[in-house]
């Protein structure tokens, strides 16, 4: 099925097929349990999802906790020695007395920044709702254990709404860890202290923007727009906030499984395409687009972003790369 596209642009097409199952994710594994053929299983995901039951292996793969030729006996070996290094890691932050927190003030900091946040991440949801919540305890391991094991990061604003999906998906503490410090591995530098990661991707989306509609582009740059800000947090924490708790798993598993490098900066182009008239009249404002983005929150159609970002990648795809290059790993050296 198909129906227009963003901007008056190609027909977008509805979703391609029911989710992942179980039993599909089992199709897919070879005789001794590895993941056959990756390409189709990444393809899968993004065109249709996964279903409740599948996503947490899915995600497993997806997050490179599962390397997609292990066979399942290594799968589940691996998986043990991860549970042991994330005792060890977490006893590293269990065993600071109180005497040694006093003399450890980027502990102590770090320690309070997460307490605050655990207390107001997600608690309207059932699996984080009421007192003494032992999943609330959880997250907060969590991301204590990570501000251990990335210390010269530890722990910045935003990063429990990455953390608090990965807990409710895998459903235990070390593998949501593991899923959490892997899925950082790609976004550390949203949260470094200068800033660079931001910015960085605020100035690819402007010139993605600048590529794929030069006049909304110059529009923006007109109003003084042109730094994108209002963007800042759909970039930050991954459209978390903007979703209904399961379309942000459809959101985040369709961009890891994209065949597409920097899929959700296409995801954030197919938004403001979507909204470009609202959006321009909001901007006679100062802040009043980014007025507007905030008041998207739970009105975006998670479907209709994929399709649209994914058609735009198709048709604008080389002057895209050119825009998203500054985003592409450096080569190792």
């Amino acid at each position: 099925p198909t129906r227009a596209g963003p901007g008056g642009g190609p027909p977008r097409r509805t979703l391609r097929g029911p989710p992942l199952s179980h039993s599909d994710l089992e199709s897919l594994l070879g005789s001794k349990g590895q993941l056959a053929d990756p390409r189709q299983f990444r393809k899968r995901v993004f065109e249709c999802g996964c279903d409740a039951k599948s996503r947490k292996e899915a995600w497993k793969f997806l997050l490179g906790l599962h390397p997609p030729g292990a066979a399942g006996v290594l799968r589940a070996e691996n998986q043990h020695v991860r549970a042991q290094d994330y005792a060890k890691l977490k006893q590293q932050w269990l065993s600071i007395t109180d005497k040694q927190a006093s003399r450890f003030s980027k502990w102590r900091e770090r320690k309070g920044r997460v307490d605050k946040d655990v207390r107001r991440t997600d608690r309207a949801m059932e699996f984080f709702a009421g007192s003494h919540n032992a999943n609330v305890e959880r997250l907060r391991h969590m991301l204590l254990s990570y501000v251990m094991y990335n210390f010269d990061l530890g722990y910045c604003q935003g990063m429990s709404d990455l953390a608090a999906p990965l807990l409710v998906v895998m459903n235990d503490e070390a593998e949501a860890f593991w899923a959490f410090a892997s899925l950082m591995e790609t976004t550390e530098s949203n949260f470094s202290v200068d800033g660079a990661g931001m910015h960085r991707q605020l100035g690819a989306l402007r010139a993605l923007v600048e590529a794929v509609d030069p006049g909304l582009a110059a529009f923006l740059a007109d109003r003084d727009h042109d730094n994108y800000y209002f963007a800042f947090r759909w970039l930050l924490v991954h459209f978390k906030r903007e979703f209904d708790f399961d379309d942000v798993l459809r959101m985040w598993e369709a961009n890891w499984a994209a065949p597409v490098a920097q899929f959700h900066m296409w995801c954030v182009l197919a938004v403001l395409l979507q909204h470009r008239r609202p959006l321009m009249t909001a901007a006679s404002t100062p802040d009043g687009i980014l007025k507007y983005c905030i008041q998207l929150a739970g009105k975006l159609d998670v479907e209709a972003v994929l399709r649209d970002a994914e058609l735009l990648a198709e048709h604008h795809g080389e002057a895209g790369a050119r825009a998203l290059a500054p985003l592409d790993p450096s080569p190792a050296t």
